[in-house]
């Protein structure tokens, strides 16, 4: 029997934001698999999948989502999850996996699908796209990604506050993923770079606990690990001054 694993991008917490090319192949896979902490509380992955699929049909699946030091339990919790996907795809032959945002796109599925492919020669992996974090935030927020030639520069911000400083200094709208740890950081950096005043940042988009607040207000607490900040371009010259 020939196996299909496809990563399915669900939006960033919105239930209403998953396309309806998602929802048809997670309706169409035999088994849903979501990513959970190995802490077991429901992520936004399984919530917004809950509300388009039955719970029977629903696998969870511990990955180490959280873990940044110890890398030797981080792999061994990946080689666990693609041993039990692999096991479903040989029972069951289709298998989706959600994903928060979207599968190419800082995710998880790209691990399990490298996983799995050795484990299950011959799989065929697809992805569907799913909205970001960043558009949903510049939708929410009116904050505009880009105009005209601007690029558009996205950073990690768990790859060092050094890396966003960078980006900051250079051209365009940059937008810093997974800030929420080294909020005092950002916060320095967009001040550095002269770039606080128009700079904004949200969390659990779309969920009732959900904040948008401008990145002025950042002083220097914690926030969520999912927060997701935006610094929109230096723009002068009016309407169309970058075409």
């Amino acid at each position: 029997m020939s196996s299909r694993l496809v990563g399915v991008g669900v939006g960033p917490g919105d239930p209403e934001l998953v396309t309806v090319k998602g929802v048809n192949a997670l309706r169409a896979a035999e088994v849903v698999v979501v990513p959970v902490m190995d802490t077991g509380e429901r992520g936004r992955a399984e919530a917004t999948v809950l509300h388009y699929v039955a719970a029977e049909k629903v696998v969870r699946v511990v990955f180490a989502l959280n873990e940044r030091s110890d890398r030797a339990r981080r792999e061994a919790a990946w080689d666990a999850a693609g041993e039990r996907v692999a096991a479903l795809l040989r029972a069951h032959g289709s298998v989706a996996f959600a994903t928060i945002g979207d599968p190419n796109v800082y995710s998880t599925f790209t691990y399990l699908a490298q996983t799995v492919a050795e484990l299950v020669p011959g799989v065929a992996v697809e992805t569907v796209p799913g909205i970001t974090a960043m558009q949903d935030l510049a939708a929410r927020s009116g904050a505009v990604l880009t105009e005209g030639t601007e690029p558009l520069t996205l950073v990690p911000v768990t790859a060092g506050a050094a890396v966003l400083k960078d980006a900051l200094n250079g051209p365009g709208t940059v937008v810093a993923y997974k800030f929420g740890r080294q909020a005092r950081e950002v916060a320095e950096a967009l001040r550095d770079s002269g770039r606080i005043e128009d700079a904004v940042w949200g969390s659990a988009l779309g969920l009732p606990e959900e904040s948008i607040r401008p990145a002025g207000e950042l002083d220097g607490a914690p926030l969520p690990y999912l927060s997701t900040l935006i610094a929109p371009a230096r723009r002068t010259g009016g309407r169309g001054g970058k075409l």
